[in-house]
């Protein structure tokens, strides 16, 4: 029985970030290929994207090389015009919120991990998919501010862009609504939940695939009002909306790229183990670096 109960064993998961090219498996090599994504153009439509950018002067980009300019490629499907919508909203989100991005530690927020709000998973669902789970009702706004759960999802959030396969299929977030109880809602304004939309939807070099909210209860329509306005059509086809029904989560992310708590496999893996990555693979990396050229500090 033991040689049974250990080929069930999960395999040792490790908090990596997959950055090189090399990294991106043949399936999904297929898939950039259908969204536009052209080897022996690519170069070209880089050079191409650049020109655009100086040409058009409405944003400045702190880097135009290709591999940063690649990334916002990517997320639009290698549309040039699109492309450039998204580089100017991400510049602009920067500029109207400073506080998210200057002079922000990123290990001071640590505290995240400790209270569960908000993790990606070390692993990826059976598309490629990385997963941002929020899980709101163990959210103390006496503890924790929202300033501080935008800060550590742009975290997140940049450093996902950096892996050509979250870029090439983007993520799935999923809400967890569980015991969302009235004082969370008193801290969601129009303007959190417009925030809210532009990093998942319109601001970031990385496509939010499909939204999942799980466990709402009768709160959830109150704060819904309050997103509405903010979700585009596109984003409503990508939102789903599943209550305690789990079978229902699964037709879109098997089970065992899931954890236990969604009736799936996996333990629960803090927020605070990509903050050790960060410190203990990435010091001195070209993850760093980049993260430092955004104006993070890491010291």
């Amino acid at each position: 029985t033991t040689a049974l109960s250990q080929s069930h064993k999960m395999p040792a998961i490790e908090h990596k970030l997959n950055i090189t090219e090399e990294e991106i498996p043949e399936n999904i090599r297929i898939i950039s290929e259908s969204q536009g994504e052209c080897p022996k153009t690519k170069k070209e439509t880089i050079a191409e994207f650049r020109n655009y950018i100086l040409d058009h002067n409405k944003c400045q980009p702190h880097r135009n090389d290709d591999k940063y300019l690649e990334k916002f490629l990517r997320a639009r499907y290698w549309k040039i015009d699109n492309s450039y919508k998204l580089l100017c909203s991400y510049y602009k989100f920067r500029e109207e919120n400073k506080k998210f991005y200057e002079k922000v530690r990123p290990f001071d927020l640590r505290h995240l991990g400790d209270e569960n709000i908000l993790t990606v998973t070390p692993y990826r669902d059976q598309h490629g998919h990385r997963i941002l789970i929020y899980r709101f009702g163990l959210w103390r706004p006496n503890r924790v501010t929202v300033d501080d759960i935008f800060r550590a999802t742009i975290v997140l959030q940049e450093l996902g862009s950096l892996e050509p396969i979250s870029q090439i299929m983007g993520g799935v977030a999923i809400f967890d609504l569980k015991d969302l109880g009235l004082e969370h809602l008193l801290h969601l304004s129009p303007s959190v939940a417009q925030k809210m939309i532009a990093l998942l939807v319109t601001s970031m070099p990385i496509r939010t695939s499909a939204l999942h909210i799980v466990n709402q209860n009768w709160l959830f329509n109150a704060a819904f009002k309050i997103f509405k306005p903010f979700i585009n059509a596109a984003m409503r086809e990508r939102l789903f909306i599943h209550g305690s029904d789990m079978s229902s989560l699964h037709k879109h992310i098997n089970p065992e790229n899931l954890p236990k708590r969604y009736g799936g496999m996996h333990e629960d893996y803090s927020y605070t183990l990509w903050l050790d990555m960060l410190q203990h693979q990435c010091i001195n990396t070209s993850v760093h670096k980049d993260m430092e050229q955004l104006g993070f500090i890491f010291e």
